[in-house]
């Protein structure tokens, strides 16, 4: 099999069409096949082999997907680097991979060159800005196509998880394909002619529908950096119908002044997904965009999204099924989720117990970690360490994560239930809730807080605003304001470095 194929027959059905654009830079898709052509033959014929490693490390633009699908064809191993790591961590991947060439922008040339001495690799190192044309111009137009196994793998998704130290999903050619099956089996597949925007970094969660807008014909647009009026802008101007943002950029959009000065009206598909989201934030969205509001929940380790709420169950959630807007969804086409007690067993509807996943697009591995790899894929399933609970209906309501669920006085408390509380609050922009050392209960729920522009609110008035939605225990005992929080590489919340100054120095961890 070879995923660039698809390309390939694109090329031939809509060579004249946009299929990138990013900028003042934009690809039909006879170019995008061509480029891809020439870089797969130019990597092979500086010898590198199928199965060697390839690293990117740039902000957004086009070029990358021009990486992808020559990588692809070539029958190469894709380590996108996350832009917004340091070099001691881009060279932890340069060795770990390891990586055979690595491809980056010029704001990252120095990081790039160091991580390189750093890591003691024999890497072929090109410039997008400077070498990297001379590069493509060694390979020919001509069509690559290296045949590899379903289970050879694809792509190393590095990612921290909530533990803080970098590891690889392997997902593989068979995972890649399975996603591919999977997009193009939803309610909002891409469609020929289509608009579909890309915000976040395209090596990661916002790069996931590329394969299957290329496989359908769809153009895709490329935002270089997140700011939200620049997305305004692009909406408005491309008539962008399709795009996916994590809770944190769908928050600046909807708190952004002009918003209502720009026409939207040609989305037909906004996708949230990264994080979680609570349910007040869905119904401003839905009030800001109309019923073109979905969300979706996945990780690298399923290498796409698992469970989902369409457009149209979350405005039948808003118009008249509250506790819906909880939910993350139903399984997606041929994926398998169950809720499990510590023993495995299946928990009983509305039960809270981990999620475990199995399908096609679901990865059996992580890269070189033997250990980690026993503990997490057992028997085909992925434990993802999520906590949640089933309704009788299949729908999915994730409560929290292991890691963050907070301990005090002996009962469970889940940050997220707290955070979807203080959203509902008229003053609150965005919360984060973490358990702190308490000598009394073990941990006491903190929560904190950023108002929204011109909002006022005390902490004895946030608190009690808990107390009457949720049972006393999980009410926050304190209260702090900060003009924003933390965020880490991909635009989650950061609950690590907002818990962290209050761990420090405690004798004992109880979380």
């Amino acid at each position: 099999m070879n995923l660039g194929v698809y390309l390939t027959r694109s090329a031939r059905y809509w060579p004249d069409q946009p299929a990138v654009v990013c900028g003042d830079r934009h690809w039909t898709f006879a170019e995008l096949e061509a480029d891809a052509n020439r870089l797969a033959a130019a990597l092979l014929a500086r010898g590198l082999r199928p199965g060697d490693a390839v690293g990117s490390l740039a902000w957004n633009r086009g070029e990358l997907i021009v990486v992808e699908f020559a990588l692809y064809k070539a029958g190469l191993l894709r380590a996108p680097i996350n832009a917004r790591l340091g070099r001691a961590e881009i060279a932890h991947i340069l060795g770990y991979a390891p990586v055979r060439a690595l491809l980056f922008d010029a704001a990252h040339r120095e990081d790039a060159l160091a991580a390189r001495t750093t890591a003691e690799v024999d890497c072929l190192a090109v410039e997008f800005e400077n070498g990297y044309a001379e590069l493509l111009a060694e390979g020919s137009p001509e069509p690559v196509c290296v045949e590899v196994a379903e289970r050879a793998p694809a792509v190393l998704n590095f990612t921290s998880g909530s533990t803080g130290s970098l590891k690889a999903a392997v997902q593989t050619h068979g995972n890649r394909l399975a996603n591919l099956r999977k997009q193009l089996m939803s309610e909002s597949r891409p469609r020929a002619g289509g608009r579909y925007l890309a915000c976040g970094p395209i090596t990661h969660a916002a790069g996931m529908p590329l394969l299957a807008c290329v496989f359908a014909g769809t153009t895709i647009h490329v935002l270089p950096g997140w700011d939200p009026e620049a997305f305004l802008a692009t909406v408005e101007r491309e008539r962008i119908d399709a795009t996916f943002l994590v809770p944190a950029m769908l928050n600046s959009v909807l708190g952004h002044p002009r918003r209502a000065d720009h026409d939207l009206s040609s989305l037909v598909d906004l996708r949230v997904g990264g994080a979680p989201i609570s349910p007040q934030r869905l119904r401003e969205a839905v009030a800001a965009f109309g019923p073109v509001v979905g969300q979706g929940y996945g990780l690298a380790e399923t290498t796409s999204v698992v469970a989902g709420l369409t457009a149209a169950e979350v405005a039948r959630a808003v118009a008249e099924d509250p506790e819906l807007l909880q939910s993350c969804g139903r399984a997606g086409y041929d994926t398998e989720i169950r809720v499990v007690d510590g023993q495995g067993r299946d928990t009983a509807p509305r039960d809270i117990g981990e999620i475990i996943v199995r399908g096609p697009d679901c990865v059996q591995e992580y890269w070189r970690e033997a250990e980690l790899t026993a503990q997490t894929f057992e028997h085909g399933w992925v434990r993802t360490g999520d906590l949640a609970w089933m309704r009788e209906d299949g729908y999915l309501f994730i409560v929290d994560r292991r890691k963050d669920m907070i301990i005090s006085g002996g009962f469970n408390i889940y940050s997220s239930e707290v955070e979807a509380v203080l959203d509902e609050h008229p003053a609150v922009a965005e919360a984060c809730v973490v358990g702190v050392p308490d000598d009394r209960w073990g941990e006491a729920v903190k929560a904190v807080v950023v108002l929204r522009p011109g909002a006022e609110a005390g902490e004895e008035e946030l608190i009690a605003f808990c107390a009457e939605r949720l049972d006393r225990y999980k009410k926050p005992r304190s209260v702090d304001f900060v003009p924003e929080l933390p965020h880490n590489r991909n635009g989650k919340l950061d609950r690590r470095a907002v818990r962290e100054p209050h761990w420090a120095g405690a004798a004992r961890r109880v979380n």
